[in-house]
């Protein structure tokens, strides 16, 4: 049994990354038609919201993540992309900016030593691929890429090139958090974990210890070695745990002992209350340290609290959301726009590539109930138009599904003239009332 136990809060901090900045998928918003259905259909069918969620939760441990764009018409009609781990790249940069890039893959490697690489290096508008064999620790001598069958398909030029069609690199680097502490003045963003290392180890230590009560807190029996069973001579004597009667034996521990002085019962109190403050604080100070509020990690119980409760105890959570979001934006319109040309290039997609806006969803939102109400308290104060109801009970509709269905609530309740209703309860045309005036016939008491 093992006596250390690992709490996998590292992975939680990873998890719940993801979760923030992709739970609910960003919307890349271009002009031109063709190319917006394009891209929902790159985010959604063509997997580009599972790559995010992946890039995410990838970014949060090492500290950035590479997304890149490539293609193979054998396998998808459309643009692929992918979430590189940034251990597996060797970045070129020039003032902060990526400018290349080149990434490598073991594709085999034997008892004797030898090891084939592939090697992918990425520059503005070409993809170069290279076979190697060599050692554990050397590149070793370039091979012609038909020698191995994960490189055969390749289809490069005479310098070892395939041209993207795209303007730019085909691949984009996306920081975790900025700067990077360990390194000044690095373009790479650092780990969601940095100097929180020593706090996870206590927590592990902190955790072991209590299951170590759990285990020390076991019942156990002593009893004098009269209550054995013998098994014979040379072999274990054992002590039936269910037996029900005992004799008492005479002359055991002298005159007038008592039968339960033979059996002895010992368990351990378990120190249930010291361990999980320990445990406690050791999360807060982790999640603290990783930048985000301990409630959302569900420590704030299970009471139904509004949305503005929720940012209010949740604040360094959304802060460090905002935070990291201000990194994507850039990176994933910059990389979306090189999608769509590789995509038109590569697939003759009937796009026009543009590089479209980026908007995020908000990250928490009220019950349906909750906005019906504040809907309802508007609408009998008429402090509100039907135009600002409809985009509080839909935020994610643009400016035409709006007014489709502000135009419908009008149609469905239209304003009637409150003399017309009058006019037709006393059984009077209204147009007649209007042409009263000197002709009608004047009240009794006037004349």
């Amino acid at each position: 049994m093992p006596t250390r136990i690992h709490v996998p809060i590292a992975g939680d901090i990873a998890t719940t990354n993801a979760e923030l900045l992709f739970g609910e998928a960003p919307t890349l918003v271009a002009e031109d038609e063709k190319t917006q259905k394009r891209l929902d259909f790159l985010m959604s069918e063509g997997g580009l919201g599972a790559v995010l969620l992946e890039g995410g939760e990838v970014s949060s441990p090492y500290g950035g993540v590479y997304l890149r764009a490539s293609w193979d018409l054998a396998v998808a009609d459309h643009v692929l992309a992918d979430a590189i781990i940034p251990d597996c790249v060797a970045p070129e940069w020039r003032a902060g900016r990526l400018v290349a890039a080149t990434l490598w893959k073991v594709l085999e490697e034997r008892d004797d030593g030898r090891v084939w690489r592939h090697l992918e290096r990425h520059e503005s508008g070409r993809v170069y691929h290279g076979l190697y064999e060599g050692s554990r620790d050397q590149l070793g001598r370039k091979l012609p890429l038909a020698d191995r069958p994960e490189t055969k398909g390749f289809k490069v030029d005479a310098d070892g090139g395939i041209d993207t069609g795209a303007t730019g690199l085909a691949i984009v680097y996306v920081p975790n958090i900025r700067p990077n502490r360990l390194m000044r003045g690095s373009p790479l963003g650092r780990s969601d974990y940095q100097g929180a290392e020593q706090l996870m180890d206590a927590l592990d230590e902190a955790y072991s210890s209590w299951m170590r009560d759990v285990r020390l807190a076991k019942a156990r029996l002593i009893v004098a070695d009269s209550y054995l069973d013998t098994h014979g001579r040379g072999k274990a004597a054992t002590f039936d745990l269910e037996r029900e009667v005992f004799t008492e034996l005479k002359g055991l521990q002298g005159v007038g002992d008592k039968f339960t002085d033979l059996i002895k019962e010992v368990q351990f109190d378990i120190r249930v209350d010291e361990h999980e403050r320990t445990v406690q604080h050791l999360l807060e100070q982790i999640v603290r340290a990783a930048g985000f509020s301990a409630q959302t990690f569900g420590e704030s119980g299970d009471l139904a609290i509004t949305a503005t409760e929720v940012q209010h105890r949740e604040r360094r959570t959304f802060a460090t959301r905002d935070r990291k979001i201000g990194y994507w934006r850039p990176e994933l319109a910059r990389f979306a726009l090189v999608l769509l040309e590789i995509d038109k290039a590569q697939c003759k997609a009937d796009v026009t590539p543009q590089r479209p806006t980026v908007e995020w969803p908000d990250g928490v939102q009220d019950a349906p109930e909750a906005t019906a109400r504040t809907v309802e308290l508007l609408t009998r104060a008429r402090a509100a138009s039907d135009e600002v109801k409809v985009r509080m009970v839909h935020p994610d509709w643009d400016d035409d599904q709006v007014a489709e269905e502000v135009q419908k609530i009008q149609d469905e309740n239209p304003i009637v003239d409150p003399r017309t209703v009058a006019g037709l309860v006393n059984g009077q045309d209204p147009e007649d009332d209007e042409g009263a005036g000197e002709d009608a016939p004047a009240p009794e008491g006037d004349r």
